[in-house]
């Protein structure tokens, strides 16, 4: 299927989705918001692949929002009565926050490699994925704070779940560009790589070293992570305890010790569908 902001390419079973708008700076347009979250929902859904790499194209990883957003008249209600018109601009912030959340609500990880600038609205992407990587010339910013405006679609909610309090305070607050190197001192980037060839070499073989691993048992470990990020340890032990208890399966261990004893690739069966129209 082609799209207006994506090109979308599987292999290895990795999903490999870059941002394809390099001379617009990969602003995030109305059809980047629908776009995002429909190719990861149909992967995910869909089971075809088992790991999903987000990159981009030229310069820069996204320069953000773009202003056609707040332009196109679909935020804020038109000439309806106020309290109409504020519920549209909560309704539509919570579409436009979807967009990025159905990147952590996905069945598979998501991997961000990101060159350049990633500033904005790129900031609430990259947060919303499971890792992120970056070239020595990236940069973040939460630029929000510089045009007169709280970050609404996810920065605020996730970065300090990642980063020390202080130091995600700090981002939020002034709006500094960050460099690549000083975000992975702070953990928000796992690895620096000299380029972006490099970089997506590196991202893609990471990416691939997930699928080979039990799709089953990946999906279960993120669903845990999750939940353990936001509830207390007790919990997220009565959590995984009852996932265990439906979702755990001795034939994909069985296989991975009999892969590993025969010095071979394992094979484990694929997440089926999720159901569709019940």
């Amino acid at each position: 299927m082609a799209y207006r902001c994506f090109d979308v390419e599987i292999a290895d079973q990795v999903a490999h989705v870059r941002l394809s708008r390099p001379d617009e700076l990969n602003t995030m347009t109305p059809d980047f918001w629908r776009e995002l979250p429909e190719i990861v929902t149909g992967i995910s859904d869909e089971a075809s692949a088992r790991v999903v790499v987000i990159s981009s194209t030229g310069k820069h990883f996204s320069a953000g929002m773009d202003l056609s957003v707040f332009l196109g008249g679909g935020l804020d209600g038109g000439d309806a009565e106020p309290g109409r018109r504020h519920a549209r601009t909560r309704s539509a912030a919570k579409a436009l926050q979807w967009s990025f959340t159905a990147l952590e609500k996905a069945r598979v990880p998501v991997l961000a490699a990101a060159q350049g600038g990633v500033i904005g609205g790129a900031v609430d992407l990259v947060t919303a994925c499971d890792m992120r990587y970056a070239t020595a010339d990236a940069f973040f910013c939460v630029q929000e704070i510089n045009i007169g405006m709280t970050a609404d679609v996810g920065t605020l909610q996730r970065i300090g779940k990642v980063v020390n309090e202080g130091f995600a305070r700090e981002m939020a607050y002034t709006g500094r560009r960050y460099p690549a190197q000083r975000l992975y001192e702070v953990g928000l980037v796992q690895q620096v790589y000299p380029d972006q060839e490099a970089l997506l070499a590196g991202v893609l073989e990471t990416a691939r070293e997930i699928a080979s691993k039990s799709p089953l048992a990946i999906w279960g470990t993120k669903v845990a992570m999750n939940y353990a990020r936001d509830h207390a340890v007790d919990d997220s032990l009565e959590q995984i305890a009852t996932w265990q208890s439906g979702m755990f399966q001795p034939a994909d261990m069985m296989e991975a010790f009999a892969a590993r004893s025969e010095k071979r690739p394992a094979v484990f069966p694929e997440l089926l569908p999720e159901p569709k129209g019940l």
